[in-house]
């Protein structure tokens, strides 16, 4: 029996003449007449389906054939064809468009498939055919065309979801919020080992090394049933952070560079980014194939908003040492290729937003009441004079309505960005909102986190409103106005049924930089 989600109703839209790109599990165009016809084992659709990377006239179908996923998928040795189908309903009743992709052992028998044509701002179905067997039914909508004018766009933010930390409850309640697409920004999974402590262990014995550890380590997430379900109801345009990888790198280092590890850290990078690629829904082409996959990339929803998507891991300076070091000119976040493709993509958008998905804190975040400062040098605190660069441009009326986007620290703050932040007189020029963990951190000590937060309240006037409770953001923008509902959960400790609730709602007003409280359960921060 293939796995099935319950989905949440919505308009079905008709489609036109679609034509299909296929692309194997590597990114590359591939040649269907490579992979012969074989017998596979049973229940290869166990990781599920997942879609992303939106585009007017196209998106990413993925899936994974792994009747043993945890233990390097369970696939025999040879390339696989797996047929796909498009449709406008979800009994596919009139398949718009089919073909067949190939699943290759060098790619774990990933596939891709980058389909090409379809109409924008358009809700479509898909799902995977293998041997006679069929996968979950996915369900995905492309981007707006350039030139529309939609009205309205419903995105969720989540990061930082730990397996061994909780349950994926906050994937169930997102499930229904009915959502054009998912920003996930960074921590997809965990390196940590497994531990006498955890409430579900990592599959292995220790920390990832190998690609086989990666692997096996992605697919172990996919099993959940929440998160599966999640990745087949809408779209997902996923980054990268720290523990995709290893805790704290930074470009070509490990967080620290004297330990001798298992695996030298650049083949354990390598290994880690190609798993990651792997098993995500994303665009890559022939130039994300390689040791450092070009992540950062740029999507588009007609005249409403542009996406621009970072990647601060991978062409980063090492971390500083002391504030001082922070303040270096040399160090920089993103390189200065990256830096260059993120301006000139703001001074170019035509459209009445810019969100920016980030996946370390922009705002400044001083952890130590009194005149002595304390910060946290893996976020932009450790990249200051770049910061302030970079926020001083988005203050300079270039970019219109821009909006970071923020994963990480496993809290939600809703924050005024500022060039100077030690400066009574420096102006809000954008808003970030930074999202909660899914599962990172456990159940929170709501009680404890207040009191430190009041003790800081004055070290950081910009923070409008911080809370360490597990779940997500949901978006709905308009032309007018940015509103993010906090989304909590009871707990991530047992996988039943809980409670989610709004905690809070942020307001960001177009034409107006900054983040404003509309309501909360919570004091003002």
């Amino acid at each position: 029996m293939p796995l099935s989600y319950p989905l949440p109703r919505r308009r079905f839209l008709a489609s036109g003449l679609l034509i299909p790109v296929l692309l194997s599990a590597d990114g590359q165009r591939s040649r269907v007449r490579s992979a012969r016809p074989s017998r596979v084992p049973a229940d290869v659709f166990t990781l599920g389906v997942a879609s992303g990377d939106p585009l007017p006239d196209g998106v990413v179908l993925w899936t994974r054939l792994a009747p043993r996923p945890t233990e390097g998928g369970g696939m025999p040795r040879t390339p696989v064809p797996v047929h796909w189908e498009v449709a406008p309903d979800e009994r596919f009743r009139t398949i718009v468009r089919s073909g067949t992709a190939v699943a290759h052992p060098a790619s774990a028998h990933t596939v891709h498939v980058d389909v090409r044509g379809l109409r924008a701002g358009a809700e479509y179905f898909y799902r995977f055919r293998v041997d006679g067997q069929s996968s979950p039914v996915g369900r995905t909508r492309t981007a707006p065309a350039p030139d529309a004018r939609p009205g309205h766009l419903r995105f969720a933010t989540a990061s930082c979801q730990n397996w061994q930390d909780g349950f994926y409850t906050a994937y169930r309640a997102m499930a229904e919020e009915d959502v054009d697409l998912v920003l996930f920004l960074g921590d997809y999974i965990y390196e940590a080992a497994p531990g006498p402590d955890r409430l579900r262990d990592h599959v292995g014995t220790g920390q990832p090394y190998t690609l086989e550890d990666y692997r096996n380590l992605h697919a172990q997430y996919r099993t959940d049933w929440d998160l599966a379900r999640m990745h087949a109801a809408a779209p997902w345009v996923v980054s990268l952070d720290d523990h995709d990888v290893d805790d704290n790198w930074t470009g070509a280092l490990p967080a620290d560079p004297t330990l001798r590890e298992a695996v030298p850290f650049a083949a354990r990078k390598a290994a880690a980014l190609r798993a990651f690629c792997e098993h995500m829904p994303i665009r890559l082409g022939r130039a994300g194939v390689g040791a450092e996959p070009r992540l950062y990339r740029r999507l588009r929803f007609g005249s409403l908003a542009t996406l621009h998507v970072l990647d601060t891991r991978q062409y980063r300076s090492p971390h500083p040492r002391t504030l001082a070091q922070a303040d270096e000119p040399w160090r920089t976040m993103t390189g200065a290729a990256q830096e260059r493709w993120l301006l000139d993509g703001l001074a170019r958008a035509e459209s009445g937003w810019n969100l920016l998905a980030n996946q370390v804190a922009w705002a400044a975040g001083d952890r130590r009441a009194g005149p002595r400062e304390r910060y946290s040098f893996d976020s932009w605190d450790g990249y200051r004079l770049q910061r302030t660069r970079l926020l001083e441009y988005l203050g300079s009326g270039v970019a219109s309505n821009p909006v970071v986007l923020t994963g990480d620290q496993h809290a939600t703050w809703a924050c005024d960005l500022r060039p100077d932040f030690e400066a009574d007189d420096s102006p809000a020029v954008a808003a970030e909102l930074v999202g909660t963990s899914i599962t990172s951190g456990g159940d929170a000590d709501v009680a404890a986190f207040r009191r430190v937060h009041d003790t800081l309240r004055a070290e950081n006037p910009h923070f409008k409103y911080v809370d360490n409770r597990r779940g997500y953001l949901v978006g709905d923008l308009t032309a007018d106005r940015l509103e993010a509902r906090l989304r909590v959960v009871d707990t991530v400790l047992s996988p039943g049924p809980t409670t989610t609730r709004t905690a809070a709602r942020f307001v960001v007003e177009a034409g107006r930089p900054g983040v404003t409280l509309d309501d909360a359960d919570h004091p003002r921060g």
